[in-house]
């Protein structure tokens, strides 16, 4: 009896020491949360005056000293509201943008990680890493569940000295739950492409420290959140340089490109690796993910074989037993791509003296 009563009380415990981390991961959602604390950004007469407009660059006296390249946030700032807490205490918020290049509106979460409120990187930029989901990417990114491991598995790389501090964004990658979109601008249809390539990163330099040149800027994401950041990459090299691409197609496939072959064609990324290799550059990289229980390393490969040259740099990674999900995913970026990344982009640079 006195067994039974043990087993019990230590149950007993156990469930309410996972129900208090149950409760200290949802500690103050819904709150407002407010990253950084660089310096105070251009003056209101010299920044757009909407959260989802362009923002314009900072007055001269609000660029730091040192790295050219640091774009001190522009505003104008945006509302986030807590969505999930880490371990680490660094949060996962959300906000609503109105896109003014894209004329959508929709979700944004973003993650910051602990060096970005140290004091001693508080004028320097940070990379971007923006993160697309597959399925319906719609109404929510699936990266912005704690429970994948994503942000998680930067904040060890960056203690481990595998991965650089990344701003994580997650915007909604489709308008609606009904049809994809391929991450572009379909005739007659929101334009997914312009939220995607412009809305999103203007957003991002209005409310953060980034790098004004693409070394400080890539793209992740999975399934059809892989075809859109690769594809994205090779259509705008001079914004953007690298990208994770796990279990994705190569070729844009969404019904609603019927009767629009030449704008489908301008989507494609054969066509567009293509016309990087006849350009002779900038150099961009593509990191393919595969898990080696899931299909379509075949087009990977034959995608590599065909464009990977010249400017275009593949490699591909296989996850052992992994399957088509996020979870296996970030293994293997944790196994590698996430240090594969972070020798491709810019790194902050901390205060001296």
């Amino acid at each position: 009896m006195w067994i039974s009563v043990a087993v019990a009380f230590a149950l007993l415990l156990g469930g309410a020491g996972f129900a208090a981390r149950k409760l200290e991961w949802f500690s103050g959602n819904g709150g407002s949360v407010s990253f950084g604390k660089a310096p105070a950004p251009a003056p209101a007469s010299s920044a757009p005056g909407t959260a989802g407009s362009s923002p314009g660059a900072p007055s001269p006296s609000a660029a730091p000293a040192g790295d050219p390249d640091v774009l001190l946030p522009t505003g104008p700032r945006s509302d986030f509201r807590q969505t999930a807490r880490l371990d680490d205490g660094t949060v996962i918020a959300k906000t609503r943008l109105a896109g003014a290049k894209s004329g959508f509106e929709g979700d944004v979460w973003v993650w910051t990680p602990k060096e970005y409120d140290e004091a001693k990187y508080e004028k320097s930029a940070f990379p971007v890493l923006i993160a697309l989901p597959g399925g319906n990417g719609f109404p929510s990114n699936y990266w912005s569940d704690r429970s994948l491991g994503l942000q998680k598995a930067i904040g060890e790389g960056v203690r481990a000295g595998t991965s650089l501090p990344f701003i994580v964004v997650m915007p909604v990658l489709n308008p609606d739950s009904t049809y994809y979109y391929d991450g572009a601008d379909i005739p007659g249809r929101p334009k997914m492409g312009t939220w995607i390539a412009e809305d999103v990163p203007a957003f991002t330099r209005a409310n953060f420290r980034t790098y004004k040149s693409r070394d400080g800027w890539a793209f992740m994401g999975s399934s059809s959140g892989a075809f859109v950041g690769m594809k994205t990459v090779l259509q705008y090299p001079d914004r953007f340089k690298a990208v994770i691409a796990s279990g994705g197609e190569i070729v844009p496939d969404s019904p609603l490109w019927k009767g629009h072959q030449a704008e489908m064609d301008a989507n494609n990324p054969e066509k567009l690796a293509q016309k990087l290799i006849d350009a002779g550059g900038p150099e961009v990289y593509i990191n393919f993910q595969v898990g080696t229980k899931e299909t379509g390393r075949e087009r990977m490969a034959a995608f590599q074989q065909s464009y990977g040259k010249g400017p275009v740099k593949t490699t591909i990674r296989d996850i052992q037993n992994g399957e088509h999900n996020g979870w296996h995913y970030v293994r293997g970026m944790k196994e590698g791509s996430l240090e594969w990344i972070s020798k491709v982009l810019k790194a902050p640079q901390p205060a001296t003296g």
